[in-house]
């Protein structure tokens, strides 16, 4: 399964958004508002849970400055990618799509696919304001 943000303007050079989106601590302001947890757990990883679903740990897995960042999940009951793909627009701003790519069965993948769109536009609509 994969789903797409819609792209969003950063007021952030490429360089400066992927830097920010490679701190780990940075995603507690991009998480929903209807997050009951947020914890970091290692200096490359999170855990968060948003009401309702079960607890999520993701770990950076790859940097390549300044174009991309990908988080993936920790454990193997759920496993996924986040990519963050940027793209300079100016010196000041950029254009970020966040991917999400999943490997369920079809069972699962109708289940999560609303909230998972959901969340991924969340986070996209709250990167336009960092």
């Amino acid at each position: 399964m994969e789903l797409n943000s819609k792209k969003v303007i950063v007021q952030k050079s490429a360089s400066a958004l992927c830097a920010h989106l490679s701190d780990v601590k940075n995603f507690e302001q991009l998480m929903p508002e209807n997050i009951s947890k947020f914890e970091v757990i290692r200096e490359d990883a999170f855990i968060f849970a948003i009401m309702g679903m079960p607890e999520i740990a993701l770990e950076v897995k790859e940097i390549i400055n300044p174009n991309k960042v990908t988080l993936g999940a920790i454990s193997d009951k759920i496993p996924f990618t986040l990519i963050g793909n940027i793209e300079a627009k100016d010196d000041n701003s950029s254009l970020i799509e966040l991917q999400f790519q999943g490997d369920f069965n079809p069972m699962m993948a109708m289940m999560v696919k609303a909230p998972v769109s959901k969340f991924i536009e969340t986070l996209a609509s709250n990167l336009e304001t960092i």
